[in-house]
C-alpha cells in the first residue's frame, strides 16, 4: 500500500473504475466515495461530513482493547493500496510480485516520480504537482490516520488535497468539485474512514483477550458491488450505499474480512439522527464471523436498554462501545450538514 506514519490518524484518494481497486496509489488509506466522481449528490455528501466528523466527540474514543502491547504481534507481510505485497526485502518474507520488484529496480536508477506501474498504469509515487488546468495551488501536506498499518509499527496516511484532486482529474471524475472544496472533501473522506475504523475496533473488541492489537492489512473498494445486506435493504425500499469497502483486518495472525457500506440519507440532513450511516460488520466467511454477528446483535440490543446480556451476564460494555462507535458519524454529520450548505451558498 502507500506510505505510513508512526503517529496515529486515516484514508485515501478518489473515484476508481470497477475494474481496479477503488483506491489510488497516491494515497495510503481506504477510499470513501469512489462511486461518486461525477455524482453531485455524493460529492455534497462528502462535503457535508467534513467539518463535523473531525470534531465528533466519539472520534477520539477508541472502542478497542484498553491495554495494548505494540510489540506483541506484527504481520509478516505488508501490502500496498492494490492489495499487492511490497515486503520482498523485509526479513524472511517471500519474494513479492516480480513486476513490482522490477519496477523498484528501475526506480532506484531513474527516480520513481515519472514511473508508471505496468500492472495498473498508475504512478508509482504520489503526484504532488498541479495538474493541467488547475486554477490555484492546493495543499500538499498529508495527515496520518489512527488506523494501524498491518505489518508495520506505523499507521496509514491520507492523501493531500493536491493528490486527491489529481486522482479525480486523472480518472475524469469530480467535475463538480473545484479546488476551493478539496480541503473539505479530504477532511470528510478522512473522517469517514476514521469512523469506519472505530466500528471495526468495536467488533474486534470481542477478541480483545486473544488479540489486543488488530491492524488494517489491506482493503478493496467495491462501489459497484452491492453486499447481500445492501441488496436486501434496497429491495425493502431503502437507498443503495454510495460506496462499499472490503477491509481485511489482521487479528494477530488471522485475516478477517469486513464489509463496510456507506449511506447518505438526504431526508435526514439536519436531524439529530444525521444523514450519514456506516454499516460495518465481519463478512460471513467463517462460522466464527457468524457467531460474532449474533453476539454483537445481542450485546448492542441490550446495551440500548442499559442491560447486560441476559445469557452470559456480560457484554454490556462491548455493546455500549459499539453504540458509541455507531454514533460517531451521526453526531458529525448532523453538525456538518449546515456548515456544508452554508459554504455552497
Amino acid at each position: 500500500m502507500g506510505n505510513a506514519s508512526s503517529s496515529s490518524a486515516s484514508a485515501a484518494a478518489a473515484a476508481a473504475p470497477s475494474t481496479t481497486p477503488a483506491s489510488d496509489p497516491q494515497s495510503a488509506c481506504p477510499v470513501i466515495g469512489s462511486n461518486a466522481g461525477n455524482d453531485a449528490a455524493a460529492a455534497s455528501a462528502l462535503l457535508a461530513a467534513a467539518a463535523a466528523a473531525a470534531s465528533s466527540p466519539s472520534a477520539s474514543t477508541s472502542p478497542a482493547c484498553p491495554v495494548k502491547d505494540a510489540d506483541q504481534y506484527r504481520h509478516p507481510h505488508i501490502y500496498n493500496v492494490y492489495g499487492q505485497r511490497v515486503d520482498a526485502n523485509q526479513g524472511n518474507a517471500a519474494p513479492a510480485d516480480p513486476a513490482a520488484a522490477a519496477a523498484a529496480s528501475v526506480a532506484a536508477r531513474v527516480g520513481r516520480a515519472a514511473l508508471v506501474d505496468p500492472r495498473n498504469r498508475m504512478p508509482l509515487e504520489p503526484n504532488q504537482e498541479p495538474c493541467p488546468g488547475q486554477r490555484r495551488p492546493l495543499e500538499t501536506g498529508r495527515e496520518a490516520s489512527t488506523i494501524p498499518k498491518g505489518g508495520t509499527a506505523a499507521t496509514w496516511v491520507y492523501p493531500s488535497p493536491q493528490m486527491f484532486f489529481n486522482a479525480l482529474r486523472r480518472k475524469g471524475k469530480g467535475g463538480d468539485v473545484n479546488e476551493e472544496q478539496m480541503s473539505a472533501v479530504v477532511r470528510a473522506h478522512n473522517a469517514m474512514n476514521e469512523a469506519s475504523w472505530h466500528r471495526v475496533e468495536a467488533w474486534e473488541a470481542l477478541h480483545c483477550d486473544s488479540c489486543p492489537n488488530p491492524t488494517l492489512l489491506r482493503f478493496l473498494g467495491r462501489p459497484h458491488d452491492l453486499s447481500p445486506l445492501a441488496r436486501a435493504r434496497a429491495l425493502l425500499g431503502g437507498p443503495e450505499p454510495f460506496d462499499r469497502h472490503d477491509w481485511v483486518v489482521d487479528r494477530c495472525g488471522t485475516e478477517v474480512r469486513y464489509v463496510i457500506d456507506f449511506y447518505h440519507h438526504e431526508e435526514r440532513s439536519g436531524t439529530p439522527q444525521g444523514a450519514f450511516e456506516i454499516v460495518a460488520r465481519p463478512a460471513i466467511d467463517s462460522a466464527g464471523a457468524l457467531v460474532d454477528r449474533a453476539r454483537m446483535a445481542v450485546y448492542v440490543g441490550f446495551a440500548r436498554l442499559g442491560l447486560p446480556c441476559p445469557v452470559t451476564g456480560g457484554g454490556g460494555d462491548l455493546g455500549q462501545r459499539a453504540l458509541e462507535a455507531m454514533g460517531a458519524t451521526t453526531t458529525a454529520a448532523a453538525a456538518a450538514t449546515g456548515a456544508a450548505r452554508g459554504a455552497q451558498e
